[in-house]
This record gives structure tokens, C-alpha cells and sequence, in this order.
């Protein structure tokens, strides 16, 4: 088993698998999306991703009713 895992969230391929069927449903609706567009998705996507992951964590550990030891 691998020790690096991480979240599907953070995952590149996992973004751009979804970008790119959002792609072709708005493609499909006449709205275009071209590739370089789609990569710049990702990129903000992963990083939202860890943000937020990350104001999460924070939020509770702070609203937490037990102390850390």
C-alpha cells in the first residue's frame, strides 16, 4: 500500500476528468470551452480544493469540545 496517498480532491486527473465532462456538457449547450481554458480550471480547482480543505480543519479544531493533549 502506498504511504503517499492523498485526497481525491487534490488529484490533478480527478479535476480534470471533471472539467472535462463539464467541457463537453457546455459545449453541448454552445458554450466554448477550449483546452488551455480547462487546465487553468484545474489549477484553481486543486487549489480551492486545499484551501478549503484547509479553513475546514481549522474551523474544528477551533469549534472542537475537547482539547488537544
Amino acid at each position: 500500500m502506498n504511504d503517499e496517498m492523498k485526497p481525491w480532491y487534490k488529484s490533478r486527473t480527478v479535476w480534470g476528468a471533471l472539467i472535462a465532462i463539464a467541457a463537453s456538457l457546455a459545449n453541448a449547450a454552445g458554450v466554448e470551452v477550449t483546452a488551455g481554458d480547462e487546465g487553468e480550471l484545474a489549477d484553481l480547482l486543486v487549489a480551492a480544493a486545499g484551501t478549503i480543505g484547509g479553513l475546514i480543519a481549522v474551523y474544528g479544531r477551533i469549534s472542537a469540545r475537547h482539547p488537544v493533549r
